[in-house]
């Protein structure tokens, strides 16, 4: 059995809020009495992308456990790769922060789908086809995709200018591929749908969550909803059955 932690959109900024909604999680991660076996987190670790701010990123992830992480929107990929080379493999010096990491048993394939400069997702033909390439290779075990922006809409008149532009790209290469799940950021909100015949899940936003325009409103004002509790996905893949996830908003 593989248990993926999967965090998403801390946004830390130096500021004690975000600091304090990451720890919640944290600490109930500390607390497990079987360790999970891998925390992912799917973008927007910084909220300005500066170097301060990866330095706390690294400073609030400290675990004996693997942790993977890939950028959103919010990140700079300079900063970034220095800030954590000790957890980012990816070859080249700049944009875009590609990455495979074998953890587990599990094939993480992490996918940069930010645009500099911009907050709406895209992948180019060069990553388009350097995610073609790695899902060919044979593996043995449950294949993950994760990037920060998913192929959806959020029917939200504000998000859904910032998602992934031009998925028609992206779902000719995942049809028909071995892969167990894509897993995303980005929309703040716990996410179950499919694409491409892939179950797609994403995980809550740790900084804040984002009500749709339909949902009761909110004691704040804007597009996030500051107040509402931290959460994070759990995946638990277990040979042989489907993938579970449940999703965990720890007080």
């Amino acid at each position: 059995m593989i248990v993926i932690a999967h965090l998403s959109d801390p946004h830390l900024d130096g500021s004690e809020e975000p600091r304090s909604r990451l720890r919640r999680i944290t600490s109930y991660l500390k607390a497990f009495t079987r360790p999970v076996d891998v925390i992912l987190v799917t973008g927007d670790l910084a909220d300005h992308g500066l170097e301060s701010e990866y330095a706390e990123i690294v400073a609030e992830l400290s675990t004996d456990l693997p942790v993977l992480m890939l950028p959103g929107n919010h990140d700079v990929s300079a900063p970034l790769r220095a800030g954590l080379a000790s957890y980012v493999d990816s070859p080249g010096d700049g944009h875009p922060v590609h990455q495979v990491r074998e953890v587990a048993g599990a094939r993480f394939v992490l996918v940069d789908s930010t645009v500099p400069g911009e907050d709406h997702g895209l992948l180019s033909n060069d990553s388009l086809a350097w995610l073609d390439g790695v899902l060919r290779e044979p593996f043995d075990g449950p294949v993950f995709v994760a990037m920060h922006h998913p192929p959806l809409e959020l029917h939200h008149p504000v998000m859904d200018q910032w998602m992934l532009h031009d998925r028609e790209g992206l779902e000719t290469v995942l049809t028909g591929k071995t892969l167990t799940a894509i897993l995303t950021g980005h929309v703040h909100n716990p996410i179950v749908t499919t694409f491409a015949g892939h179950p797609v899940l994403g995980a809550p936003g740790i900084r804040s969550t984002v009500p749709l325009p339909f949902e009761p409103p909110t004691s704040g004002s804007g597009v996030v909803d500051r107040t509402a509790h931290p959460g994070l996905a759990l995946h638990v893949h277990t040979p042989g059955e489907a993938l579970q996830t449940l999703y965990r908003f720890p007080l």
